[in-house]
């Protein structure tokens, strides 16, 4: 399973890029580092991903976090002999929401920061974890339309 040394390198970002951003911002401070294709603005959100706030349901997110976690972990291990691929987008996946699990469970809300847009068109605001479980689904979803897309042909290819 050395995939989860992915998994523990985008926690390990993602909570450094989180701290770093608390220490040097206050909240709602917000700087251009690309013109206006992207800033870092410090906000918190308490609802999910993208900076998508639901109002006060932090608690349930919290939980179904952990749910989300052990689906994560069970389809790892399901796909420990697997394509690569399939298991390096559950790597990822697994490293992001680890990441903003903790932001809920020891702050209370999750800190985002990375601010893509154009001119007063904007994103949402998202952090590495979101970016993270985002690439990993993307990833996953292809490997596993490969793989169904291969094992079609192969049984067409036996008729």
């Amino acid at each position: 399973m050395q995939v989860l040394f992915v998994s523990a390198g985008i926690v390990v970002l993602d909570q450094v890029t989180k701290y770093l951003i608390k220490v040097n911002f206050s909240l709602h401070e917000s700087v251009r580092m690309i013109g206006s294709l992207l800033r870092l603005t410090y906000v918190e959100n308490t609802g999910i991903v993208f900076g998508i706030s639901v109002g006060g349901a932090l608690p349930m997110f919290t939980f179904l976090s952990m749910i989300a976690i052990g689906f994560v972990i069970y389809f790892l291990y399901r796909e420990r002999t697997g394509p690569l691929g399939s298991r390096l987008g559950l790597a990822l996946v697994l490293g992001g929401a680890i990441g903003n699990l903790i932001d809920r469970v020891l702050r209370g809300s999750v800190v985002d920061f990375l601010d893509f847009g154009f001119g007063s068109h904007r994103f949402y605001i998202f952090n590495v974890a979101d970016s993270a479980v985002t690439v990993g689904v993307a990833i996953y979803l292809i490997m596993t339309m490969i793989a169904d897309s291969q094992a079609r042909k192969m049984e067409t290819e036996s008729a």
